[in-house]
């Protein structure tokens, strides 16, 4: 069943302290329109992960979608798999999130199946997996823990199995930095944020959300036993990596 997202307004309004930025139910019930209008490119890969299902996916295997919030990627990926007898195990760990992901979930009965999982996904261990995807996701976890991440998922995939890194950048020359962030905060106006929104969502965001440059992201998946780390979109300071186990 699907539902219609209400319109992002949560920093239209001036605050004199803005608090670290949560994912709760004010954020759930907007996100769609959120990430829509603050992430470059990210119909673009949402909608691929169906593509690389359809050709990675293998019969009996799991796929993991970690950090899935309201599961836009959980069901590109049901809708790519050609193979039989996979299921798809979509981890958050904001039950405010996985509420409206539940919700929004088509119902069939013949397609893939998509098991929602509260988890914290740091704490977690992975088997028989065939693709994972971590859209969006690792730049919440904190820097200590995101080499282990990698590595159990690296442990958890089969032969051929691949790992899909989705991230915001950083780049360490600091007049392509600032382009980049200039070119995405046009992004944003252009969807209809005022600076004062996006000001005080860059603060709400500014402890929360840690980006790494992409080299840092590559050198990381071969460190964690991944054969190849590929870049295979990009949008200003927005990336996809594909990842593959040999």
């Amino acid at each position: 069943m699907k539902t219609d997202s209400e319109q992002d307004r949560i920093y239209s309004d001036p605050r004199e302290q803005v608090g670290e930025f949560v994912f709760d139910q004010q954020v759930a019930r907007v996100f769609p329109d959120m990430i829509g209008r603050s992430v470059p490119g990210y119909d673009s890969v949402i909608n691929l992960s169906s593509v690389l299902a359809a050709q990675y996916v293998q019969p009996a295997s799991l796929c993991y979608d970690l950090g899935c919030s309201l599961g836009a990627t959980s069901q590109a990926i049901q809708r790519g798999i050609r193979v039989p007898g996979c299921r798809i195990i979509a981890v958050d760990n904001s039950p405010a999130m996985l509420e409206q992901a539940v919700k929004r979930l088509p119902a069939t009965t013949d397609a893939t199946p998509i098991d929602f999982v509260c988890a914290d996904i740091a704490q977690m261990e992975f088997k028989n997996a065939s693709m994972v995807t971590l859209n969006f996701t690792l730049q919440f976890i904190p820097l200590e823990q995101r080499t282990a991440l990698l590595q159990r998922i690296q442990a958890g995939l089969r032969p051929g199995g691949i790992l899909i890194l989705s991230e915001k950048i950083r780049f360490d020359d600091p007049v392509e930095e600032q382009l980049q962030i200039e070119m995405h905060h046009a992004f944003k106006r252009a969807n209809g944020y005022n600076d004062l929104e996006i000001s005080q969502k860059r603060s709400a965001l500014e402890n929360v959300l840690i980006p790494e440059s992409l080299e840092q992201h590559q050198t990381r998946l071969k460190q964690a036993g991944f054969q190849r780390a590929d870049l295979w979109f990009q949008c200003f300071n927005f990336v996809s990596l594909v990842a593959r186990k040999g």
